[in-house]
């Protein structure tokens, strides 16, 4: 039984975003790093390759060169090999598009389970599980806190206002994770050295069946316009007053704003 882990390179959490003039992110100016939800989706899937219920874990990128970096450091955690799907086609690609690039690359590796975070930390759209899902014909589990895989079916826990529920579809899935897995395993030295002797294949569009032209007329979204956030108004405190006082206080901020 085989899973393949999708992971993003994205800039770094804390570091400033910057966009270049075409309004795409300006990913060279910051530190790059796993998507952090992806590193759940790989610790979830190096869970069931130590307890024997997979006998291999790969890893798929999409993006530039330099992504490769980013499989490396997978490939450290643990694994045997990686792809990396490359090709200038894909600047500044969409949800949609990588969609489509990652399920093509799926249909060639054919893994039992298709295993993603829920979501990237640059967009946080949380749209390209379902939408590979549907375009390989495939069931979509999504947002997993546990992933468990017996007899030919995969299931997944999912946690509910009231508890959780168990979900089921029979294998091959597509299936994402959340970070209620567990947390993610740190590369020791000895994986980091031995993920550069592991295998990683580098394919373009051609490889995967696809051309620039299926990712423009694949692509639903443009971006038209980018500015900073709205800074935050200063945060409201009341202080040296009776409780009385301060729930009449609280009961007027919730009226003046029309919550009560």
């Amino acid at each position: 039984m085989k899973i393949v882990v999708c992971i993003k390179q994205v800039p770094a959490t804390t570091a400033e975003k910057r966009y270049t003039d075409d309004l795409r992110l300006d990913r060279a100016s910051a530190e790059a790093i796993i998507n952090p939800l992806d590193e759940y989706a790989i610790e979830q899937a190096l869970r069931l390759l130590d307890a024997g219920t997979v006998d291999e874990v790969g890893y798929l990128s999409m993006g530039p060169e330099q992504a490769g970096e980013a499989l490396r450091r997978a490939l450290a955690m643990g694994g045997e090999s990686a792809t990396l799907v490359t090709d200038p086609a894909l600047a500044g690609a969409d949800e949609w598009a990588t969609a489509a690039v990652l399920a093509a690359a799926l249909d060639k590796l054919a893994p039992d389970v298709a295993l993603m975070g829920m979501a990237s930390d640059d967009a946080r759209g949380s749209l390209v599980p379902g939408a590979v899902a549907a375009r390989r014909n495939l069931p979509l589990l999504s947002y997993g806190a546990e992933l468990a895989l017996a007899d030919g079916q995969a299931r997944i826990r999912r946690l509910s206002p009231t508890g959780f529920d168990w979900i089921a579809a029979p294998l091959p899935v597509v299936a994402s994770v959340t970070d209620q897995v567990g947390e993610p395993r740190y590369a020791s030295l000895k994986g980091i050295m031995a993920a550069k002797r592991k295998p990683l294949d580098t394919w373009s569009l051609a490889d995967v069946g696809l051309s620039a032209e299926d990712l423009r007329s694949g692509a639903l979204t443009r971006v038209t316009d980018a500015r900073p956030p709205e800074a935050k108004p200063p945060t409201e405190r009341i202080e040296n007053v009776s409780a009385d006082e301060a729930a009449a206080k609280i009961a007027d901020w919730l009226a003046a704003r029309k919550l009560v």
